[in-house]
């Protein structure tokens, strides 16, 4: 069954498509800058990368480039050969726990959502609606970046807020990156043999969060009601003492609004190393010599530190941490930083098993109490997955 994953940004549409259950990937790809001047994609086939420029007014444009390129690349005959799209959703509230097939209420409780997600809901409706109607036949998915952490407690997803503030504005946590999460999660089990295990899952990238994960359901994650909620990030604070926004904001003048955007655009290793949000950047910093990339540097990894320690004793110990997504696959410095630090737990590190980049490895010691691997994320796979056991 030939299965689309997409990710619908508001000027972007990603898309990977598989044959599945086989898991094979035919055909993937970006549509970039769409209702922007300037507008491109790239499609990825049969190894070969192919970027031309195109006018996308809006993303029916690139839905029905898209499925040109398929049939002219000989991918498909047919769009009957389309058999369902999976979409990421990023937001779903407390009320999806699962992916859903969507249909015409799905749609209306999503739009609900949007005060919850302004910026993705709404693109994430406007790209199931191009699939609708280019694509009639096929079966469209929602997959919610949310949905895995709903098997989080309720004393551990409400905040110690007048309780009304959850019952009437849905104010809790929520979390996100689930679907990778999930993903990685998985494959540790699938290593593993079983299911009955006890996980700290790390997704660091520009974006970062740690989630607890007990026998293949989630107890606990560091997102918290937005994404800037738990670890340092590239350009987020994380957790942060909330009463200093009042303070900051009678000394500078500065809006709810504009101090809401420093805090997600001009904080985290941005902020503090005052040179990039980029890891990469931060750690060439430090080679320069550069005291405030270190300062960031040591600050990132603490915070990860952190929150590892407290899922361990959530957890009553760990069977497996693992590391994915941009900076947990690709920087060698960052994890052998976190696990030295770790160390007080038993976690023995393989050095040279850690002089990786972007590939699944064990990177600790046969003899150390926690085994710690690098899981490259593939969340347009467990889209494709979810998609395909609901159709």
């Amino acid at each position: 069954m030939k299965v689309l994953s997409v990710n619908a940004g508001s000027s972007s549409l990603k898309f990977k498509m598989f044959e599945m259950p086989e898991e094979k990937v035919l055909v993937s790809g970006l549509f970039e800058r769409i209702g922007i001047a300037g507008s491109c994609y790239t499609i990825k086939l049969n190894g070969e990368k192919i970027t031309k420029e195109a006018v996308l007014n809006d993303h029916k444009d690139a839905v029905r480039i898209l499925t040109l390129e398929l049939i002219n690349n000989h991918v498909i005959d047919s769009l009957d050969e389309i058999k369902a799209v999976g979409h990421r959703m990023v937001h779903g509230g407390d009320v999806y726990s699962s992916s859903v097939v969507i249909t015409e209420d799905v749609k209306r409780k999503v739009r609900e959502l949007i005060p919850l997600a302004p910026l993705h809901n709404p693109a994430n409706l406007v790209g199931i609606e191009a699939f609708e109607q280019e694509i009639p036949s096929c079966v469209n998915v929602g997959v919610f970046d949310t949905a895995f952490h709903q098997t989080i407690s309720e004393e551990a997803y409400l905040y110690s807020v007048p309780y009304s503030w959850y019952k009437d504005y849905g104010v809790r946590k929520y979390g996100f990156h689930g679907t990778s999460h999930q993903y990685v999660s998985w494959q540790m089990n699938k290593i593993l043999g079983r299911s009955d295990t006890k996980l700290i899952t790390c997704h660091i990238g520009n974006g970062g969060s740690i989630s607890a994960i007990l026998n293949g359901k989630c107890i606990d994650t560091s997102m918290g009601f937005t994404p800037n909620a738990g670890i340092m990030m590239g350009s987020r604070c994380g957790d942060i003492d909330a009463s200093m926004l009042g303070y900051v904001m009678d000394k500078t003048g500065l809006s709810m609004k504009e101090v809401d955007n420093i805090l997600n655009k001009e904080s985290g290793l941005l902020g503090i190393s005052g040179v990039s949000s980029d890891s990469r950047d931060i750690e060439k910093g430090i080679k320069e010599g550069n005291e405030r990339c270190l300062l960031a540097q040591k600050m990132y990894v603490r915070r990860v530190i952190d929150y590892i320690a407290k899922y361990y004793v959530l957890l009553g110990g760990a069977d497996a941490i693992i590391f994915t997504a941009g900076v947990g696959e690709n920087s060698i410095e960052f994890r052998k930083q976190v696990l030295e630090g770790l160390k007080v737990l038993g976690v023995e590190i393989d050095l040279e098993a850690n002089n990786t980049r972007g590939v699944l490895t064990k990177i600790t010691t046969d003899d150390s109490k926690i085994a710690c691997y690098v899981i490259p994320t593939d969340e347009e796979l467990m889209i494709a997955t979810e998609t395909y056991k609901l159709v």
